[in-house]
């Protein structure tokens, strides 16, 4: 008798797996897809998951996170001021690609059973 091997995906896998779920979620609500994954150059930059648009015009800039188990904290927990500045670097740099500043925000969206999006979760300050 052959014992199946069973695959865990990878963090990689998972995390495309949570962006998709989240990406559903925001376009269900009325958001449109403008750039998924986008990356400052260089080192120690910035990455955002997801960059929307909003019915009303506005630019939201989403941080997506999944975590399997709640014991720290959850999702929510594991976004550190650090990952906060460098996700408003990121922002900060793709803004200036455009030629006019829309009105913009960050969001959070978390994936664990659910999917809870928190809509404006901290300002460029």
């Amino acid at each position: 008798m052959k014992l199946l091997k069973t695959t865990r995906p990878t963090t990689k896998q998972a995390g495309d797996a949570a962006e998709d779920r989240a990406l559903q979620h925001l376009q269900a609500a009325g958001l449109r897809l403008v750039q998924r994954n986008y990356r400052t150059p260089g080192r120690g930059g910035g990455e955002i998951d997801l960059i929307v648009r909003a019915p009303d015009g506005t630019l939201v800039f989403v941080e997506v996170r999944q975590r399997s188990s709640t014991r720290h904290g959850g999702a929510g927990a594991s976004i550190s001021v650090t990952k906060q500045r460098r996700i408003i670097f990121a922002a900060r740099h793709y803004l200036m690609r455009l030629p006019q500043m829309p009105p913009c925000r960050f969001d959070v969206v978390l994936v664990e059973d659910t999917v809870q999006w928190l809509q404006g979760a901290f300002d460029a300050g």
